[in-house]
């Protein structure tokens, strides 16, 4: 079998760049054995040679393994209730501290609030603020550093 050469003035296909296809092209210019510049048989548009895009392979079907159905996610604020009610029951009020924006608090530290009520220190964060679970819900309330 006999693999005739390309060289200027052979048709060949290519993308045509004003046509938007791939169309028969007659080859303007080579470089080496490289096809680099063709005209178009149809728009008579020269352009550089772009080959016909290859055939591409069916893609695999991935199977999904079936959905399963979400957990709806907790309610904070139902997550902070049943927490005040756990943490109730050891508390001891006579204990708290009166709340004081200076004053200065460690977690765990019963708070008796004069709007809130008595609550547990959660979380201090630095530098002068700290998370105190309440009956009505978790509030963000100022003090001082430890």
């Amino acid at each position: 079998m006999n693999i005739r050469r390309l060289s200027a003035g052979d048709i060949i296909e290519a993308r045509c760049t004003k046509c938007r296809e791939v169309l028969n092209h007659r080859i303007v210019a080579m470089v080496d054995e490289k096809v680099v510049r063709v005209e178009c048989n149809t728009c008579k548009g020269t352009h550089n040679y772009y080959p016909p895009p290859s055939v591409k392979s069916p893609k695999k079907v991935v199977v999904k393994a079936p959905a399963v159905p979400r957990v709806p996610k907790k309610d904070p604020a139902e997550a902070d209730r049943e927490e005040w009610l756990s943490l109730q029951e050891a508390m001891e009020t006579e204990t708290a501290f009166t709340y004081d924006m200076n004053g200065r608090y460690r977690v765990k530290h019963l708070i008796q609030h004069p709007v809130f009520g008595v609550g547990i220190v959660k979380v201090v964060i630095v530098p002068n603020k700290m998370q105190v679970l309440f009956k009505d819900g978790t509030k963000l309330l100022r003090c001082q550093k430890v």
